[in-house]
């Protein structure tokens, strides 16, 4: 398909597994990027409660944009989990000498530090927050990606992605 013998990627990489870290990598990178240029958008300073509540919606959105418009880079972002750290935020990803942006979860983290500190988010429910935020609509992507809801229609889609918006911001207060 791109006029190379199906050998000639191991020129560059040592084996399958190296090949498939670095696209993994480079899928992750651009759903990185897509999710920082939604929170770049946002107009309002941080601390805002509204703003941060926007900066919460535009992740939320650019992850399932990204899911539905680029599904085989979405799919291949997960397709070796461990390639990626998901403990703590993963301060390594971003490096503003490379354009890297940090991985999406990391953003999320971000904005929901924000929402605590804005007063939106409690502190006290503020640990862990982030899983059950990030299942969910990584969970919607799938479902409506390669799942038994890729053949919603977009109105249907679109609800879906509404009832999600606000399960999760109820699930703030």
């Amino acid at each position: 398909m791109v006029g190379v013998v199906p050998n000639a990627a191991y020129k560059h990489f040592t084996d399958r597994d190296e090949l498939m870290a670095t696209v993994c990598t480079a899928a992750m990178g651009e759903l990185a990027a897509r999710t920082a240029a939604g929170v770049g958008r946002v107009r309002g300073k941080y601390g805002d409660p509204a703003a941060a509540r926007r900066r919460l919606r535009a992740i939320g959105r650019a992850y399932l944009e990204f899911a539905r418009e680029e599904p085989g880079l979405f799919a291949t972002a997960f397709a070796l989990p461990h390639r990626h750290a998901y403990g703590a935020a993963d301060s390594e990803t971003a490096d503003s000498g490379t354009g890297r942006h940090p991985l999406p979860l990391d953003q999320l983290r971000a904005v929901l530090d924000e929402l605590a500190g804005a007063g939106v988010l409690s502190r006290r429910r503020r640990a862990g927050i982030e899983y059950p935020i990030w299942s969910t609509v990584h969970g919607l992507a799938v479902l409506t990606g390669q799942g038994p809801l890729r053949d919603a229609p977009d109105v249907t889609r679109h609800h879906l992605e509404e009832l999600t918006r606000a399960f999760i911001e109820a699930g703030l207060a």
